[in-house]
């Protein structure tokens, strides 16, 4: 039952040792806005790490050319490495029980222009294949198809901003865009979770781009996914199989790391798994550090506080009071303040990452820094716990204390 004249005599009690009030406040608010702030800017640096790959899939594997650094059967070392259909059409048929999806891709830059709108973008000739390795989001018409690529049909897909940028209020779909003075029609908007960049380019069907932008069969990169079948070692096998496979048909010295490089996935994966693993750990161990440190300071103060009052117990118990209200009092009060000062704690601590660190962490490569509400409860939960047991403690030892003892005590 609520009895009014026990919350009265708290609420004189704390507003009479304000001081010492305050203290134990400020030492569990400051414990709960430091775990916050940890918890917070970890995230962040997950959120980071999970959108450097939120555009690509992450079995994808990306076979790329460059010049050989190595001299090897006969060849001088300098040699351009340069890909072409067949080399497309030798991975896919080569190792066609491990691959998903496969494209070849050819990269130009383009000047786009709608009406009186410009602007410069990066056009990519693509497979079909492409949209499932990169991920992209068709969210209006469609996506290139093998028809495109056999009739080599002028047709575009382009990114949402793409849209926003040359169409303003209007749909782009079935309009024409004049790209290095070509005409070519919209036929999908699509979106990229990788951010901004990856939703201002343009695709076409690689078979337009390469008769419309060099007349040739050449690609930059060959872009692929594996299958799912395939476990981390089998992954790795494969893209190690693939690169020996490849420097044996282009004559490219075992050795040279420059000439044919394949990078997997899987490895970057694996890497950012272990990365987010450790730096979990390391918040965990420093932010419960900081709990921990929190519920000592407040079981000290909760101590002190009670060798304070000591005569004010004996005279309670002189005056008839039991053991039972004399720990109830102390105890309330002790939940009371690490209960508000918990709260108070959480929210600057929420406040200083929405509304301080957030902008400015990102040039430290953490986005969007926050922690989950109920890691904030729990952790709130905990010192108050930590407040009751500190205050029960004492208290009951001090209820114990026969009257005589305790208005002695100095």
């Amino acid at each position: 039952m609520f009895d009014l004249d026990l919350w009265r005599e708290i609420f004189q009690s704390i507003n009479k040792n304000r001081t010492r009030s305050l203290l134990s406040g400020f030492t569990v608010a400051f414990a709960i806005l430091l775990f916050t702030i940890l918890f917070g800017i970890a995230n962040g640096l997950k959120n980071t790490f999970k959108e450097e790959f939120a555009d690509t899939a992450t079995n994808a594997i990306f076979v790329m050319s460059g010049r050989t650094t190595v001299a090897n059967e006969g060849y001088q070392a300098g040699r351009q490495i340069q890909f072409k259909n067949e080399d497309y059409e030798y991975i896919k048929e080569e190792f066609k029980d491990k691959i998903e999806f496969i494209t070849s891709v050819v990269m130009r830059n383009a000047n786009a222009s709608y009406r009186n709108e410009k602007n410069s973008y990066n056009l990519v000739g693509v497979y079909p294949d492409y949209q499932f390795v990169e991920k992209n989001e068709i969210i209006e018409g469609r996506y290139i198809n093998k028809n495109d690529l056999d009739n080599e049909t002028k047709v575009i897909v382009i990114g949402r901003l793409v849209e926003e940028d040359l169409f303003i209020n209007e749909s782009a779909i079935g309009k024409y865009i004049n790209l290095n003075g070509i005409q070519y029609k919209v036929v999908g908007i699509f979106m990229d979770e990788g951010g901004d960049n990856e939703e201002r380019i343009i695709y076409m069907p690689i078979t337009t781009a390469q008769r419309v932008y060099g007349n040739n069969d050449y690609v930059n990169r060959i872009n692929l996914t594996y299958s799912p079948d395939l476990n981390y070692d089998e992954a790795l096998g494969f893209s190690s199989l693939l690169t020996r496979k490849l420097k044996t048909r282009f004559s490219v010295a075992t050795t040279d790391q420059r000439a044919i490089r394949v990078f997997n996935m899987a490895e970057g994966t694996q890497q950012v798994d272990q990365m987010t693993l450790g730096l979990t750990v390391i918040i965990l161990v420093i932010g419960f550090g900081t709990l921990i440190a929190g519920i000592v300071g407040i079981s000290n103060i909760m101590i002190f506080i009670v060798r304070e009052r000591t005569k004010e117990i004996g005279i309670r118990k002189a005056l008839g009071a039991t053991p039972r209200s004399i720990i109830s009092i102390i105890l309330i009060e002790s939940i009371l303040i690490t209960t508000i000062a918990g709260y108070v704690g959480l929210l600057i601590g929420v406040g200083v990452l929405e509304l301080v660190v957030g902008d400015k962490l990102e040039v430290y490569f953490i986005t969007n820094p926050g922690v989950s509400y109920s890691l904030l409860i729990g952790a709130t939960l905990t010192l108050i716990i930590a407040g009751a047991i500190a205050g029960y403690l004492p208290a009951k030892r001090a209820s114990e204390i026969k009257p005589i003892v305790a208005l002695r005590n100095d």
